[in-house]
C-alpha cells in the first residue's frame, strides 16, 4: 500500500487515527457510531490500513490498536469542550497519516493538536449527526435536541467551524449533502471539492436472503427500532400507531433501544420514558428491548414482517431502516428527507390514510409483499463493510 497521505496528496493512508465519541457507552448496541466504528475499522484492517481507535472504549477486533480518551459527560461538552491536550497526546503518539473526526464540531480542535504535534494529516469530518435540517420551503430548522438554553444556533456555528477544519467532509447521503453543502454555503464555508457521500455500513450480522422473511397470512407485525425521543418524530409515531392498530389488519413491535437511562440524561430530555409508559399502554403495540444483545435484536427483526422509518422530519440518514431492509423486511416511510430519497415509492406515504394503506396492502398481498421485500433486501447490497470501508478510503485520497 502507499506509505504517504498528505493533505495535497493523492495516496491512500497507511496509518488511520479513528477518533470517536461514544454517547452511550452503557449502552453500546444503541450507538450507531460505535457500531460504525466496528465495521469499517476491521475492514480498514483486512485491507491492511494500521488503524488506531481514540474512543471511550476498544471496537472488538485485536488488530484494531486502542488509545483511552475521555468520554464527554453530555453532548454539549463533546460538542463544545474538546480534550486538545488529550488530543494532542494521542496525535503525537500515532503520528496519523489521516485522521477521521466523528464529531465534526471538534475538527478544529484536532486541527489544532496537529499543529502543535507536528503532524502533518489529513482531517476527515464524518457527519455522523447534523444539528440543523431544512423543510420542504428550505427553511433552517434548528435541531430541537440540542437548543436547550437556546444553544442551537451556537452548535450549528461549531458545526460549520468544524466543516471549514476539514480536508474532506463526509455525508451519509445526498439529502445530508444537500442540507450540509446549503447551510456551509449560506455561512460563507466553501467545501467545493471536499464533500463526499459515504452511506454509513450495513451489519452483516443482520443480513438474511429475502426469501426467508415471513410473509404476512392476513395480519402483519410492524416493527419500530428508532430511539423514543420527541425529537425522532415519537408523538407522531405514536398517533400513527393508534391508526394502524385500529384501522388495518396490524400489530406494533416497539423496540426500547434506549434501555434504563441515567439521571443526567432524563433531567436533559425526559420523552422516551414518557413515550414508552404512552406506547406501552395501547392496544396492538407491544414495548420489547433486545437487552443490548445484537443476537436477541436480529431475532426480533425476524419476527417481524415490515419496518416503519422515524418520522423525524429532518432525517438525513437511519442505521435502523438498514437493518430491517437488511434482513429482507420492507420499511415504510413518509416521502420526507432520506426516507425519501431511499425508500421505494411504493412503500412511501404522505398522510396517515396512506399508512394505512401500505401496511394493509403487505399484510393481505403476498406477491407484492415478496416484491417489496426483495427490493428492501437489494437496496443495502453496496452498504457491505468491506465496500464501504474502499469508498472511505477512496473519499480520502
Amino acid at each position: 500500500m502507499p506509505n504517504a497521505l498528505r493533505p495535497d496528496g493523492g495516496t491512500l493512508p497507511e496509518r488511520l487515527l479513528y477518533l470517536l465519541n461514544v454517547s452511550n457507552p452503557g449502552h453500546l448496541s444503541a450507538d450507531s457510531g460505535f457500531t460504525f466504528a466496528e465495521l469499517l475499522t476491521s475492514a480498514w484492517a483486512d485491507a491492511g490500513v494500521e488503524v488506531t481507535v481514540g474512543a471511550p472504549v476498544p471496537v472488538g477486533d485485536e488488530r484494531v490498536r486502542f488509545v483511552a480518551t475521555a468520554s464527554p459527560a453530555t453532548k454539549y461538552r463533546a460538542r463544545l469542550a474538546p480534550d486538545l491536550d488529550g488530543l494532542a497526546s494521542v496525535v503525537r503518539e500515532v503520528r496519523p497519516q489521516a485522521v477521521v473526526v466523528n464529531q465534526i464540531e471538534a475538527a478544529p480542535a484536532v486541527r489544532a493538536a496537529l499543529v502543535e504535534a507536528g503532524v502533518d494529516a489529513l482531517v476527515a469530518g464524518y457527519c455522523h449527526y447534523l444539528p440543523f435540517s431544512f423543510d420542504n420551503g428550505e427553511r433552517l430548522c434548528l435541531d430541537p435536541s440540542l437548543d436547550d438554553g437556546g444553544l442551537g444556533r451556537s452548535i450549528l456555528l461549531a458545526f460549520v467551524g468544524g466543516l471549514a477544519a476539514c480536508d474532506r467532509v463526509l455525508v451519509h447521503s445526498a439529502t445530508a449533502a444537500s442540507w450540509t453543502s446549503t447551510v456551509a454555503a449560506r455561512m460563507g464555508v466553501d467545501l467545493g471539492e471536499k464533500l463526499h457521500v459515504v452511506p454509513a455500513p450495513r451489519d452483516e450480522r443482520l443480513v438474511r436472503d429475502p426469501s426467508d422473511a415471513l410473509v404476512p397470512d392476513g395480519i402483519a407485525t410492524g416493527v419500530y427500532n428508532h430511539r423514543l425521543y420527541a425529537h425522532y418524530g415519537t408523538r407522531e409515531f405514536t398517533d400513527l400507531a393508534r391508526r394502524l392498530t385500529a384501522g388495518s389488519p396490524v400489530r406494533l413491535t416497539v423496540l426500547d433501544l434506549l434501555g434504563d437511562r441515567s439521571p443526567e440524561r432524563i433531567r436533559l430530555d425526559s420523552s422516551p420514558e414518557r413515550f414508552r409508559a404512552e406506547l406501552a399502554s395501547l392496544d396492538g403495540v407491544m414495548v420489547d428491548s433486545d437487552r443490548g444483545d445484537r443476537l436477541r435484536y436480529r431475532e426480533l427483526l425476524a419476527g417481524a414482517h415490515f419496518g416503519l422509518a422515524p418520522l423525524r422530519p429532518g432525517c438525513p440518514w437511519s442505521m435502523s431502516v438498514i437493518d430491517c431492509q437488511g434482513m429482507g423486511l420492507p420499511v415504510v416511510g413518509p416521502r420526507t428527507g432520506w426516507p425519501a430519497e431511499h425508500i421505494a415509492d411504493d412503500l412511501l406515504f404522505d398522510t396517515p390514510d396512506d399508512a394505512v394503506r401500505i401496511v394493509t396492502r403487505l399484510a393481505t398481498d403476498p406477491a407484492f409483499y415478496l416484491a417489496q421485500a426483495k427490493q428492501a433486501h437489494d437496496s443495502t447490497a453496496l452498504l457491505s463493510p468491506a465496500l464501504v470501508a474502499a469508498r472511505y478510503l477512496e473519499a480520502l485520497r
